[in-house]
């Protein structure tokens, strides 16, 4: 077989494994394996991602601050445009969800109540009487997903990195102080660290590595896109309820993006929308928006993972030397990246982590373990 050596191995090509391997790569030969035929193929080329200050737990908040930067202030050459641009975020609330908004809007940074008619005048197309409180979150942006993942590809490359695309992990297993993946093309990669991105597969990783499970939860997020008809949606805000059942965003130019926030349980796959849940979004935001659906134009679902306390998993497995967690970022994966990215590799080098130091007992993967002991 042919044994090709590198400093680090990082499993799942998504968002998580690109930034993986791009902060590893200033000091690691790294090899990105990826079992299908194009890099980010699930989540991550189905996501439709803003920077929310106030989106997640802690450990999200903290490192969606701690990514901030980066994300103004990218690597040089690292993108061609700018990866931010403003997209403020309304919740509103109907009488059965103002005391979640108020809520949200004290225990939030950066919050403001703001007046429905507020609303209405940047939203022509809301119906009145449908919300009795609104909230805004003007510090929010929309991120170029696309352009990211790209710009943390490219990185690898420029580093001397390997993205091996069509390559699934069949055999993991350590040997002689070193982790070994034998894929499906009939390689070997060998190194003496591993990461496990899967994302929705993780878990399925970390069993064939022989290394316990986390828990992981994938859950189907479904979107679709119709037409705003007589609006011009372009420089709406994200808008949705307060309990988060339902949410709409300016997509493809005048388009607009309907969600209806699901978390529907699922098992990793190439997952599909289901009709119901196309049916739900389009009722939600009828109820509050004055857009007639004649035709839906478009409609994706996207995984998105979760461990047992919905916080992420970033770091060494105690019980499995040289095997590293990335994973668990349910729906803060794109936010978090720079950050995330960034603590992951300096776990693996064994470095201090610095500021991010705090968050490091907030994503430890084998608190899991603890608290089921």
């Amino acid at each position: 077989m042919d044994t090709q050596d590198f400093d680090a191995i990082v499993i799942g090509a998504g968002m998580a494994g690109a930034t993986t391997a791009a902060h590893l790569a200033a000091t690691h030969k790294v090899a990105l394996l990826e079992a299908e035929e194009s890099a980010g193929y699930h989540s991550t080329g189905r996501s439709a991602a803003l920077w929310i200050g106030n989106y997640g737990g802690p450990d999200a908040r903290a490192l969606t601050l701690a990514s901030r930067a980066f994300f103004e202030n990218p690597w040089p050459g690292f993108a061609s445009a700018p990866l931010l641009a403003p997209r403020p975020v309304i919740n509103l609330a109907p009488e059965s969800q103002r005391a979640h908004l108020e809520a949200m809007i004290a225990e939030g940074t950066g919050i403001e109540p703001i007046a429905v008619s507020e609303v209405a005048t940047m939203v022509p197309a809301l119906r009145p009487g449908y919300a009795v409180a609104a909230s805004i979150e003007r510090d929010a942006f929309e991120i170029d997903v696309a352009s990211l993942h790209q710009g943390f590809l490219n990185v690898l490359r420029k580093s001397g990195g390997v993205l091996a695309l069509r390559n699934r992990a069949g055999r993991i297993e350590r040997r002689n102080g070193a982790w070994e993946a034998e894929t499906s093309s009939g390689a070997v990669f060998r190194a003496p660290k591993i990461v496990d991105a899967a994302g929705a597969w993780g878990d399925e990783v970390a069993a064939i590595a022989g290394v316990g499970r986390i828990g992981l939860q994938p859950k189907r997020r479904t979107a679709l896109i119709v037409d705003p008809g007589q609006y011009d949606c372009t420089q709406w805000p994200l808008l949705g309820d307060a309990d988060h059942t339902w949410y709409v965003r300016a997509e493809a130019r005048r388009k607009l993006m309907v969600s209806p926030a699901d978390e529907t349980d699922m098992n990793p796959h190439d997952v599909q929308p289901d009709e119901l849940d196309i049916a739900i979004a389009v009722e939600r935001m009828q109820e509050a928006l004055d857009i007639p659906v004649t035709r839906i134009e478009h409609r994706w679902a996207g995984l998105r993972s979760f461990t047992p306390d919905r916080s992420l998993a970033i770091g060494p497995d105690a019980a499995a030397p040289g095997f590293f967690w990335m994973v668990g970022q349910g729906g803060f994966g794109i936010q978090t990246s720079p950050a995330a990215g960034a603590l992951i590799a300096s776990l693996v080098r064994g470095d201090d982590p610095g500021p991010l130091a705090p968050v490091v007992p907030m994503v430890d993967p084998n608190r899991f373990r603890r608290s089921r002991a």
